[in-house]
């Protein structure tokens, strides 16, 4: 018997977007035919997958303009029974596919309700009106999934089945990326895989890191993900110029590779300011990070305090403090017993609550739903 057909459908997730070409493929993959239409594919990635090429444009007008009709052009003779979609500017487009008779999973992976002001692009108020008109309807029209349960105080009244599905770790692909925790002797360094902006707190990075550095002049710091800031607004923080060699900026790269980097590493850093939606969001990299038994510093919003603070493995810290970020930094250096620890606690708590097995089983439980529905 044929596999049913589904479709993924987003104009700006990077290839190796990991809670994509992670989790949701090897989940998916086994039970349906699944087809995703993605700027820049890779099929290497997810070879069970079928991939459709897209055109790529930054700007939301053009990706609503050109990549959406293309996305129909390309898309609509598959005639899947369900389509997944992961940018709000598809959302119009995703009524024809509707009309022909397939299901619609609308993906909320920000709560732009809370965040789109804080947006350097993408941000005019007709953008803005035409997001909250459309989201709405998508509201009453089609299913739902949210990575945070913090987004059920916007989303209300919600009439098509729902879930919510954490961005958990999948504890046997970080498992490859697992290494005995550093001794005192060895080099110093620390991981940082994510978004990089003023909102995740970059400033309190660096100048936390000036002041360890009068103790410890030699650490490294790798630093994986996308720069919302340029090189100038970079280098008008006074704090850049005094570290030189000791940051390592890598960009945006699959995790696969990142997280390499993060086997001898102190602690696995996560701070973002209480701006938008992240008091009420978790940052997928403290699970990372402790799945891979690391000890974590990230923000002290109350979410993340009843995760790391209940099972010690990490501070939680205030994000604008950088004399604190490096106290902390500085303790897990020179007590690496006790760092080992605290890793090896997080790693418990991974295996026993925040992983993937969970939340793919939420997964498979919505899609059968929602095409039965």
């Amino acid at each position: 018997m044929p596999r049913q057909r589904v479709l993924h459908v987003s104009t700006i997730h990077p290839t190796y977007d990991p809670r994509i070409v992670y989790k949701y493929f090897p989940t998916l993959t086994g039970a349906y035919e699944v087809y995703c239409a993605l700027p820049k594919p890779d099929a290497t990635v997810a070879p069970a997958v079928r991939f459709i090429k897209l055109p790529h444009f930054r700007r939301v007008v053009l990706r609503f303009l050109i990549t959406c009709p293309v996305i129909l052009w390309k898309t609509l003779r598959l005639r899947p029974v369900l389509v997944h979609v992961y940018s709000s500017e598809f959302l119009p487009f995703a009524y024809v596919y509707r009309l022909l008779g397939a299901a619609v999973i609308y993906e909320v992976q920000e709560n732009l309700h809370k965040k789109i002001h804080l947006k350097k692009q993408n941000r005019g108020w007709l953008l803005q009106q035409a997001f909250r008109f459309f989201d709405r309807l998508a509201w009453r029209h089609f299913s739902l999934i949210f990575t945070e349960h913090g987004y059920l105080t916007t989303y209300t009244n919600l009439v098509k089945p729902q879930a919510v599905i954490y961005n958990y770790p999948v504890l046997p692909f970080m498992e490859a990326f697992r290494r005995p925790y550093r001794k005192l002797a060895d080099p110093i360094e620390f991981f940082y895989i994510g978004l990089l902006s003023f909102d995740r707190a970059i400033e309190t990075l660096l100048e936390g890191l000036v002041l360890l550095k009068t103790d410890y002049p030699d650490f490294k710091v790798h630093l994986f993900g996308r720069c919302t800031f340029t090189q100038a607004e970079l280098e008008n923080i006074p704090a850049y110029h005094k570290l030189g060699e000791n940051l390592i900026f890598y960009g945006y790269t699959d995790q696969a590779k990142a997280l390499a980097y993060a086997a001898k590493s102190v602690c696995g850093l996560a701070l973002l300011k209480p701006v938008g939606d992240y008091p009420e969001s978790y940052t997928t990299k403290m699970f990372e990070y402790m799945a891979l038994g690391l000890p974590v510093i990230t923000a002290n919003f109350q979410l993340y305090r009843d995760v790391v603070e209940k099972h010690a493995c990490g501070f939680c810290i205030d994000p604008t403090d950088p004399r604190v970020f490096a106290d902390r930094m500085r303790y897990l250096i020179e007590h690496p017993q006790q760092a080992q620890e605290m890793g090896q606690r997080g790693r418990r708590a991974t295996e026993s609550t925040y992983n993937w097995t969970t939340e793919e089983a939420k997964l498979m439980d919505l899609y059968q739903k929602v095409i039965a529905h």
